[in-house]
């Protein structure tokens, strides 16, 4: 496997030119939302400029042009995640739309005295939402905990399932601790008990090579701002047999076959949840994202990136004061970090007036941060772009803040 040409790479994002305070741009906040590439934001303007036109509306030219290059995205979007077919792939906002859907749909199959399992890694987006849906149904959630590695621990996870499980929902790698769960174990002991899973895989998605079929997951989301491409768009993929089964998410044009007032016959996958005018020229944009991704190779990425994260962790573990949370084998490019007792609002600020740019706080992850006995924590995260260099200079800007927040 060749190394990623970082060089060639950062020419391609024109964000990474930027200075802050005078000192180049480094851009460790991959996790909240990567930067964009050229192509990506080339085709969300040739789609403004040269034929923005309702999708799966008209006979006219322009119309006919979005609707194609919507669907080719759509069938892009299957070849790359292992899906059956395109008919799987349901366009959204984002990862949180994407739960929101699978809670407000399937959980209408749910009845009260029903179990849903989480873990204590998850994001809000997968917390909040069962939490609505146990309200309404009568539900009980319960909760997958983990070691102090920031592991799960799946013998108390298999003790959780039981004949009153009716969903799974895990996150694919923690937007906290970069740990990487093994998904496709915890999905086959779930089916065994009887229960779906949803895979949140925001933060898997752009590292790490995705098949649902391999893992067997029922339902799988993510965002496309977290895998080089457009805000406001996300994928949910959904097993057929369970999206046929599922009542509509939202009402409106586009989602229907017929209307009347006697009722109305709601259409065919993937447009029964696809409710109203989509963000056609952000889909067709996604598009260049996935090849992207494609083009530059996963696997490779992910090989740069595993490098980066263990020179910084382990340059890091030598500043006097330094705590890291999540030393999982095998995670993702994450760091979240504390310098003794300060402040992670103080360490981000100061960081940012040299340059770099990391995220602080709770990570919309607050029982994770209770676990950890913290508020928040500071949070670097790599992707293809970062290089050495700017991990050195990561490295030298922590050495030069710490002893001011000792």
């Amino acid at each position: 496997m060749t190394a990623l040409d970082t060089a060639d790479i950062r020419r391609q994002f024109p964000a990474l030119g930027r200075k802050i305070y005078g000192h180049e741009l480094i851009y460790f906040d991959n996790t909240a939302t990567t930067q964009t590439p050229a192509a990506v934001i080339d085709a969300i303007r040739d789609g403004y400029l040269d034929s923005k036109a309702n999708v799966h509306r008209g006979v006219h030219t322009l119309s006919q042009e979005a609707t194609a290059r919507q669907e080719a995205t759509r069938a892009l979007v299957a070849r790359y995640i292992g899906a059956a077919d395109s008919e799987e792939v349901i366009f959204t906002r984002g990862t949180t739309e994407s739960i929101n859907l699978v809670a407000s749909s399937y959980g209408q199959l749910m009845n009260e005295g029903d179990e849903i399992v989480l873990t204590v890694m998850e994001h809000h987006s997968d917390i909040v939402p069962w939490q609505l849906l146990a309200e309404r149904r009568g539900l009980k959630i319960r909760v997958v905990p983990m070691d102090d590695r920031g592991v799960l621990d799946l013998d108390a996870y298999r003790r959780l399932l039981n004949d009153r499980t009716r969903l799974v929902a895990v996150t694919h790698v923690s937007n906290v601790l970069g740990t990487v769960n093994p998904v496709a174990e915890m999905i086959a002991d779930a089916h065994r008990a009887g229960a779906v899973v949803l895979v949140d895989g925001a933060q898997a998605i752009a590292h790490l090579r995705v098949d649902v079929r391999a893992l067997d997951a029922d339902f799988y989301a993510f965002s496309s701002h977290k895998m080089y491409g457009p805000c406001g768009i996300g994928v949910l993929y959904g097993r057929r047999e369970l999206l046929e089964k599922m009542p509509p998410y939202q009402g409106g044009g586009e989602m229907i076959k017929t209307v009347s007032f006697d009722g109305t016959v709601f259409a065919d996958l993937p447009f029964r949840f696809e409710a109203g005018t989509p963000d056609f020229v952000g889909i067709a944009a996604l598009a260049k994202a996935v090849e992207w991704l494609e083009a530059t190779g996963v696997e490779r990425i992910a090989a740069h990136e595993e490098k980066l994260l263990e020179y910084v962790t382990e340059r890091m573990a030598e500043i006097e004061g330094m705590r890291i949370f999540g030393t999982a084998p095998g995670k993702g490019s994450i760091i979240s970090f504390l310098i003794g007792n300060a402040h992670s609002y103080d360490t981000g600020l100061l960081l940012d007036k040299l340059g770099i740019a990391v995220r602080t706080g709770h990570h919309c992850a607050q029982p994770l941060m209770e676990r950890l006995g913290v508020s928040g924590t500071v949070r670097a995260s790599m992707a293809a772009y970062n290089t050495f260099e700017e991990a050195d200079a990561f490295i030298a800007a922590l050495r030069r803040i710490a002893p001011m927040l000792a």
